[in-house]
């Protein structure tokens, strides 16, 4: 009989602490922290422009644009560098029906010569590279061909000295009909420029020098003539001028 109840006090104990141990608190399970990912760091462009350029050279049939190129890619672009002409600004703005185009050489400055072009016609121009990229804020022009009317320009040195001269040019009407304007255009030999012009207005500066009619001189009639004139620095002695009359 004893022994009978030390046995069902034993399993009573027993099972007692099966429960407490089952009803035990288990401890938090913590999730494994996954790492957060590192940000990738965003390019900061130069506020300038990738690539500029201007018009320093006209003939008849031809434009010549300086360009120089100031971002690399992912900001800018690489050399070569097309130059893509338009006839009009509207033409431009679309990319629409281009007239003409040429490459660069690959430099990141130089020029580019876009001939087989129309005389006496305006002109806008927009840049790319020869990936197709094309660049969204440049829009050059109006430029405009000379024109093949017949027009003669001479030149005489009124004064030199080491440095500098002072320079009347002649432009005479050749042709038969009178003209509605004039444009003398000509190349610097050496680092030439323009400090003072009477008669006419410089249009453009540098190397390459075009100078337009002034508002009262344009009108020439068969066989007549104006002049203008310029004072001229130099750091050396220069070669003068050697102008060619357009219109």
């Amino acid at each position: 009989m004893i022994r009978t109840l030390g046995a069902a006090v034993a399993a009573a104990l027993t099972l007692t602490g099966l429960a407490t141990s089952a009803g035990a608190a288990q401890p938090p399970v913590t999730p494994a922290m996954t790492p957060a990912p590192t940000p990738t760091p965003t390019l900061a462009c130069l506020p300038a422009l990738p690539v500029s350029g201007q018009v320093t050279g006209t003939t008849a049939t031809s434009l010549t644009i300086t360009y120089w190129m100031l971002l690399s890619p992912p900001c800018g672009y690489d050399p070569p560098m097309v130059v893509t002409l338009f006839a009009s600004r509207e033409d431009a703005t679309a990319w629409r029906d281009p007239v003409a185009e040429a490459v660069s050489k690959p430099e990141r400055s130089g020029t580019v010569t876009v001939a087989g072009l129309t005389p006496d016609t305006d002109y806008w121009f927009r840049f790319s590279d020869t990936q197709g990229h094309r660049d969204p804020y440049v829009i050059g022009g109006p430029a405009r061909t000379l024109s093949t009317s017949t027009c003669a320009a001479t030149v005489r040195i009124d004064s030199r000295w080491y440095g500098g001269f002072i320079a009347t040019v002649t432009v005479r009407n050749t042709g038969t009909e009178s003209t509605g304007g004039w444009l003398v255009s000509w190349q610097w030999s050496g680092d030439e420029r323009i400090e003072s012009i009477w008669g006419g207005v410089a249009e453009r500066a540098g190397e390459n020098v075009t100078v337009r009619n002034a508002s009262w001189n344009g009108t020439l009639a068969p066989g007549a003539s104006t002049t203008f004139g310029v004072l001229v620095a130099a750091s050396s002695a220069s070669a003068g001028i050697t102008p060619i009359c357009g219109r």
